[in-house]
């Protein structure tokens, strides 16, 4: 059978092509020593690129790393005059007097956000001097309330002003507006001395929602104005 096939054909460079030769190990060869099988599957490993890093995905939503941002609404607090005292420039006294049967005047109003403000400055220069602080843990009260004025700034009916915000009686408007600008002030003092600094370990409590910081007592005093000064535009309407 083999006499009839050709004869192998020479190479460019002369002699006959070698023979493959199968390597010891194979199925055709001996057993290779232990020590080379190894040596051969380490030079494939150390041949191979290692891993490219992953780079890191973005944060998921509603979860934030580093410190929690500053609330939106504090950058407002410099516009409570404009929020409260606005509807009411170039109003008469009488005007400031006006009110529903049993309701607050807008100078008692007016009185009642300075009270709040005042009060809650005062608390933090106070405790300016005390080591870092940590917030309490929130009841589900306070919790509720925080959602409710903080987040979607709802006022229930019929809630009262807490203790030492409730205002006189009979409220003139010169004393009003004077106690409500020397509240803002004394604020910007506040926020001067004690911002970033103390910004998340100093906390004074609020009677419905807990400690807050500097920046969330500023975010309530916002709130509390807007709701407010709706009730101060229904009054000047009449």
């Amino acid at each position: 059978m083999l006499q009839g096939l050709p004869a192998a054909r020479p190479r460019r460079g002369g002699g006959a092509r070698p023979v493959h030769v199968e390597p010891p190990g194979s199925a055709g060869g001996g057993e290779r020593p232990a020590g080379e099988r190894v040596g051969a599957v380490s030079g494939l490993v150390a041949a191979r690129a290692p891993p490219r890093p992953r780079s890191a995905g973005p944060v998921p939503r509603g979860r934030r790393s580093g410190s929690p941002a500053v609330p939106r609404r504090v950058t407002g607090f410099r516009d409570l005059p404009q929020i409260v005292l606005g509807p009411l420039a170039g109003r008469s006294d009488a005007d400031w007097q006006r009110a529903p049967a049993g309701k607050w005047t807008s100078a008692q109003i007016v009185e009642h956000l300075a009270l709040g403000i005042e009060w809650s400055a005062r608390k933090f220069v106070e405790r300016r001097a005390k080591p870092p602080m940590s917030r309490r843990r929130r009841t589900p009260i306070e919790w509720l309330a925080r959602q409710f004025i903080l987040g979607l700034e709802w006022y229930p009916q019929g809630m009262t002003a807490p203790e030492g915000t409730r205002p006189a009686a009979r409220v003139e408007r010169a004393a009003a507006e004077a106690r409500f600008r020397a509240g803002l002030e004394l604020w910007e003092r506040v926020v001067a001395d004690l911002l970033p600094a103390r910004r998340h370990d100093l906390f004074v409590k609020h009677p419905r929602l807990g400690d807050l910081t500097i920046e969330e007592w500023l975010a309530f005093h916002v709130s509390h104005a807007r709701h407010h000064a709706r009730q101060i535009r229904e009054r000047v309407a009449g």
